[in-house]
């Protein structure tokens, strides 16, 4: 994206909204910045009229007149200060919301291939390169600007020879600023990319702390951030160079200029054709010209580091949800009997790597249908198609027999409850956890769902009952624990579809028997997809559907695929002994 396409962007997203608030901020800003250009102006009649002439009433009207403008200054600073800090967050938090709600549409494809680490420094670190863009790029258009117009101006009014003398040197600064603003611009955008790799490191760490503490890795780990940090360390010194030298050029121009200057006019104020307080006042104009157009030089490298951040900001937001909704959906059913899914020769793959192959199977409504097979024949990526968390290469999958495609993402998602080995708990109290932002469920629905879901002794041991954090991920439960949470969380979303991922894989045999007895609770009346590596859990299943490869070989009842000497029952056989 072109600088002006992403200023017209943000312009138009974030900015518009409070264009009223920008423009009384642009108008204090370049009322702080005229008052240099008053200051400078006023030196002269101090100098000419108080230290020279001695005229007594000058002394008072000069006074008056230099407090005056701090003053107006000093309230011109401090309220556009308050507005734009106050902007400037508002819009910070109005972009992260739009990235993350653009995060939430995107396909599970795309979280295979962006980790956590990233598109956390993408939501947090990129767009909070819009606080440089208000605190310095926009304070210095509409007050530093300003005060070089100001300031140029009294300049041009006290001699404009002496003011060419003294810019001479600027068209020199022209390439050299050109190729230090390509030179942030580019580092930049690398310490943006290695943030998000440091980023990406702390999560995995933290993520699996408990890994690297029992293998004893953890030096190995710091080393692994260590050198993450030292790229983004290397990256960012880079970019400030470039910052940094575009402002020391001026300063190089603003000495060839003052040398000129003092060497013209100071044989012109011995000469008497100057007065000492013109020289003074254009010396004091001059001398803090180059202060803004220093900063106004380090701006155009500041913007450089911000846009660098934006463009990733901008391409994040530019990349289309590939899952969405029909233009015109059809209502799904609500009947429970013709909630039949059907898979036909379905055939999926993760970028190169194929999962599913031509897979075609049915699940009748009400029954419990049971998916088995070794690990990596595609059981969990049914569940994530049925969902369309993805959606198939080829082939089709129905529900009631219509096409998945046809249905709104939200409606279709509501059919299902899910339960799986990895129960997802947030750093929440358990209530809200189970309740899963819903305002509409009674105490005593509520009640019922934990004794269903036999979490009503765990609940009544803890001393602030619902209201106790769940911790990290769910770190303060249980396995056991975790996944009745997940059960009440499922009975209380009473969907007519059930989705059972290895619920009880990781469970000892006590919390399992619980946890068992909740989820046959749960699957009564419901069609119910149940993936297992342990045959026990879905012996009574009234069909199983055993998958190799990513297709289905066998199908029946238990006692049918064990009888035909199949592949599931050289499984029945390994687990069971018979």
């Amino acid at each position: 994206m072109t600088g002006r396409a992403l200023v017209c962007w943000l312009w138009r997203s974030y900015l518009h909204p409070w264009r009223w608030w920008f423009a009384l901020a642009m108008l204090l800003m370049s009322l702080e910045g005229s008052m240099i250009g008053a200051l400078s102006y006023l030196v002269k009649p101090m100098f000419d009229n108080v230290f020279v002439g001695g005229s007594p009433s000058a002394v008072v009207w000069v006074a008056a007149a230099v407090a005056g403008v701090f003053l107006v200054r000093a309230l011109a600073s401090l309220a556009h200060r308050l507005i734009m800090a106050r902007l400037g967050e508002r819009v910070v938090a109005a972009l992260q919301g739009d990235v993350l709600r653009h995060l939430l549409t995107l396909d599970q494809g795309f979280y295979k291939t962006h980790p956590p680490g990233s598109l956390i420094e993408r939501t947090r670190g990129d767009t909070g390169a819009l606080r440089t863009l208000w605190n310095s790029v926009i304070a210095a258009v509409g007050r530093d600007l300003v005060s070089l117009v100001s300031l140029l101006g009294v300049a041009l009014w006290m001699d404009p020879v002496w003011t060419l003398v003294a810019v001479a040197g600027v068209p020199l600064l022209l390439l050299p600023i050109v190729a230090l603003q390509r030179l942030v611009r580019s580092t930049s955008r690398a310490a943006r990319i290695a943030a998000a790799d440091s980023a990406t490191r702390l999560d995995e760490i933290f993520h699996g702390v408990v890994s690297v503490q029992l293998s004893g890795t953890e030096a190995r780990e710091a080393a692994r951030y260590d050198e993450a940090q030292n790229r983004y360390i290397a990256a960012q010194l880079r970019a400030e160079a470039g910052s940094a030298g575009i402002p020391a050029l001026i300063d190089v121009v603003a000495a060839i200029g003052f040398g000129g200057v003092l060497a013209y006019g100071g044989f012109q104020i011995i000469g008497g054709e100057k007065t000492v307080g013109e020289f003074m006042s254009f010396f004091f104009a001059m001398a803090l010209v180059f202060d803004p157009l220093r900063r106004l030089g380090a701006v155009s490298g500041a913007w450089q580091s911000t846009r660098a951040s934006l463009d990733r900001v901008a391409a994040l937001l530019a990349i289309p949800p590939r899952i969405t909704s029909p233009a015109h959906p059809v209502p799904v059913p609500r009947d429970p009997a013709s909630l039949r899914i059907a898979f036909e020769h379905v055939s999926f793959a993760y970028d190169e790597t194929p999962v599913l192959n031509d897979l075609s199977f049915l699940a009748e409504p009400g029954q419990t249908t049971a998916i088995v097979g070794p690990s990596g024949a595609g059981k969990s990526t049914l569940f994530a198609l049925l969902a369309r968390m993805m959606d198939p290469d080829s082939g089709r999958i129905t529900l009631a027999g219509t096409d998945l495609h046809r249905f709104a993402l939200a409606e279709l998602r509501g059919l299902y409850s899910i339960v799986s080995q990895e129960t997802a708990l947030f750093d929440e109290t358990l209530r809200d956890n189970i309740l899963m932002g819903r305002s509409d469920v009674s105490p005593a629905r509520l009640e019922e769902v934990l004794a269903a879901a036999h979490l009503t002794e765990f609940v009544a041991s803890l001393p602030a009952g619902l209201e106790t954090p769940a911790g990290p991920r769910g770190s303060a439960l249980s396995g056991g624990q975790r996944q009745r949470v997940a059960i009440a969380r499922a009975l209380l979303r009473d969907a007519p579809v059930l989705l059972l991922d290895e619920a009880t894989s990781a469970l000892d045999a006590a919390s399992e028997r619980m946890v068992q007895d909740a989820l046959d609770r749960l699957a009564s009346g419901r069609t119910t997809l149940v993936i297992a590596h342990r045959l026990a859990t879905v012996r009574n299943a009234d069909k199983i559907v055993v998958m190799q490869e990513g297709r289905v070989i066998e199908q029946g009842r238990h006692g049918d695929l064990v009888a035909q000497g199949g592949v599931y029952a050289r499984l029945s056989q390994l687990q069971f002994g018979d």
